[in-house]
């Protein structure tokens, strides 16, 4: 599975001045000199509960896991019975092989759920990219649900999800939208995928291309939860992607 991790970290810049966050600058380490940002009780609940999810591996053996999966190719295949949770069908998805267990290691069940979420709440967008019936299409086009997975990794380290405060005014921010909206990350996520579909398309990428195309995603989300008007994630510029 392709994998992508950047070391890239956001600046700060004056315009989180009128975000309503805190900058604890003075509380730096010299071994990382990023700085921190403070939360409210309410932002740091809802980073417990979004950071619980992230620690969830999925577990094949857990019913709830199982059910999501079986959930996850209803929704994406209606027509089509599924004859196993461990069936060559799962390569039609875009998995590796006939067990999707195995690619969920990079990402964990909020990966799943992310995919679920995908399905349920914007239905076309996500047959639009699982079916590539967008664009002018590669021959080696990106496999959907690794893909998938590859986003759900790239967020948490984008947002840097797993430190105990913000290290990036990206992850401040997003943080802040966390706390108005339970499902901000899942929802984050639709828009990414989307945005890199689109991204691939504009650069007229091919399968050895896909971490080109997801650095260049980063930056266009990083650059857009930064700009100013930006008040909700339904302000992005991308999100009309997710909805057209």
């Amino acid at each position: 599975m392709i994998l992508f991790v950047s070391a890239e970290v956001v600046a700060g810049s004056a315009a989180w001045l009128g975000r309503g966050l805190s900058c604890v600058c003075a509380q730096r380490r010299e071994s990382d000199p990023r700085p921190s940002f403070d939360l409210t009780p309410a932002q740091e609940d809802c980073l417990q509960r979004l950071q619980n999810r992230i620690d969830i591996a999925y577990d094949s053996s857990i019913s709830e896991h199982q059910e999501a999966l079986r959930a996850l190719w209803n929704a994406a295949f209606p027509e089509e019975e599924l004859h196993g949770l461990i069936s060559e069908q799962w390569k039609e998805m875009g998995w590796q092989g006939k067990d999707p267990s195995t690619d969920f290691r990079g990402g964990g069940f909020i990966s799943l759920e992310n995919l679920l979420f995908f399905a349920r709440n914007f239905p076309k967008s996500f047959q639009d990219l699982l079916r590539k019936q967008e664009g002018d299409r590669s021959v080696w086009e990106y496999p959907f649900a690794v893909a998938g997975v590859n986003i759900t990794f790239m967020l948490i380290q984008m947002l840097d999800l797993e430190a105990v405060k913000p290290r990036t005014l990206v992850g401040a921010i997003f943080l802040k939208f966390l706390s108005e909206n339970e499902s901000a990350f899942d929802l984050l996520y639709c828009i990414t995928f989307k945005l890199m579909d689109h991204e691939w398309l504009s650069m007229r990428a091919s399968y050895m291309d896909f971490n080109t195309v997801m650095k260049a995603t980063r930056r266009q989300l990083e650059r857009e939860l930064l700009l100013e008007d930006v008040t909700r994630l339904e302000d992005l510029p991308s999100y009309g992607l997710l909805t057209r």
